[in-house]
C-alpha cells in the first residue's frame, strides 16, 4: 500500500495534482486507514499514469473521465480525433511562429522577397528612408490585391533602377522632401522624369512605364499613400501633367497642359519665361 506522496512519485506528478484529480472525480479517493492516512494500491499508479498521459496530451479533464471508461474501439476513435486536433494546433502554431519571424524582419512582414530586395537596393543606393517608406506602403495594397503580378512588377522596377536617370530621380526626390512646393528642384526633377518617361515609352511602350492595368481604386490608394508621406510628390504630379504625363501610380500620356498665364497690367501675357 502506498501513501499519497509515494503514489505521486511513482506516477511522476505532484501530491497537489493527485488531490486535484480526486476533486475532479478522475481518480477514486481511497478510504483512510486507522491512522487517518489514505493508502493506495498498485492499480492506482496505473490509473494515475493514464490520467497524466491524457492530460499532458492536451485532452481536457472533462474528456479524460469519458475516455477512462470507454471500451477499446471508442478509446481508439477518441484518440484519433484528439490526434487530428493536436495536428491542427501544431500547424496553427507553426504559422504563428512564421508570422513572428516575419514581424522581426521588418518589411518582410507584409512583402514578398522580390519587393524586399528592391527596397533594400534603394537603401543601398542611399535613397532617403522616407522615399523607401512611400515605395513600401505603395506595394502593400498591390500585394494584397494582385499577388500574382508582383514578380513581374518587381522585375520591372529592378530593371528600371538600372537606369542612372531613375536612380537620380529617387535620390533627387529624397532631397526635395524638405523643400517648398515651389522649389526649382522639383521643376528640374519633373523635366528629367518627363524626358525619361517619354524616351522609355517610345522605346518599350507606354505600358512599360505606365502600369496602367493596375485597378484604379488600388492606384488611387497608392497615390494617397505617396502624397500623405511625401507632399512634394503632389506638386511633381502637377508638373508632370504640364509635360504630358498624367497620374503617379498609373502614368499615362496626355496632352501637355500649359501653365496658366497671368495678365499684366497692360493686358499682355506675363507668365513663366516672360521677360
Amino acid at each position: 500500500m502506498l501513501t499519497i506522496g509515494e503514489l505521486a512519485s511513482y506516477a511522476g506528478v505532484t501530491v497537489r495534482t493527485v488531490r486535484h484529480y480526486h476533486a475532479k472525480g478522475l481518480l477514486p479517493e481511497p478510504e483512510r486507514d486507522h491512522s487517518g492516512y489514505r493508502r493506495y494500491g498498485a492499480g492506482a499508479v496505473v490509473e494515475l499514469i493514464r490520467i497524466r498521459t491524457l492530460a499532458e496530451a492536451g485532452v481536457p479533464l472533462a474528456r479524460v473521465r469519458e475516455l477512462l471508461s470507454a471500451d477499446e474501439p471508442e478509446f481508439a476513435a477518441a484518440i484519433a480525433d484528439i490526434d487530428r486536433r493536436l495536428r491542427a494546433e501544431i500547424r496553427a502554431r507553426r504559422r504563428h511562429r512564421e508570422r513572428i519571424a516575419r514581424l522581426a524582419a521588418g518589411d518582410r512582414l507584409t512583402l514578398p522577397p522580390e519587393v524586399v530586395g528592391f527596397l533594400d537596393r534603394l537603401r543601398a543606393l542611399g535613397v532617403d528612408e522616407r522615399i523607401v517608406g512611400v515605395e513600401r506602403d505603395g506595394w502593400i495594397p498591390l500585394v494584397a490585391r494582385a499577388p500574382e503580378r508582383i514578380p513581374e512588377l518587381a522585375a520591372r522596377k529592378r530593371d528600371q533602377l538600372d537606369d542612372p536617370r531613375v536612380r537620380g530621380f529617387y535620390l533627387t526626390l529624397g532631397r526635395a522632401l524638405d523643400r517648398a512646393d515651389d522649389d526649382p528642384c522639383l521643376v528640374e526633377l519633373a523635366d528629367e522624369l518627363a524626358d525619361y518617361l517619354t524616351r522609355t515609352a517610345d522605346e518599350r511602350g507606354d505600358a512599360y512605364v505606365g502600369e496602367a492595368d493596375i485597378e484604379p481604386p488600388v492606384a488611387e490608394l497608392m497615390d494617397a499613400l505617396a502624397f500623405a508621406d511625401a507632399p512634394p510628390a503632389r506638386r511633381l504630379v502637377e508638373l508632370l501633367h504640364e509635360r504630358g504625363w498624367s497620374g503617379w501610380t498609373r502614368l499615362r500620356r496626355v496632352e501637355p497642359v500649359r501653365p496658366r498665364v497671368e495678365e499684366s497690367s497692360d493686358g499682355t501675357g506675363a507668365g513663366p519665361g516672360s521677360p
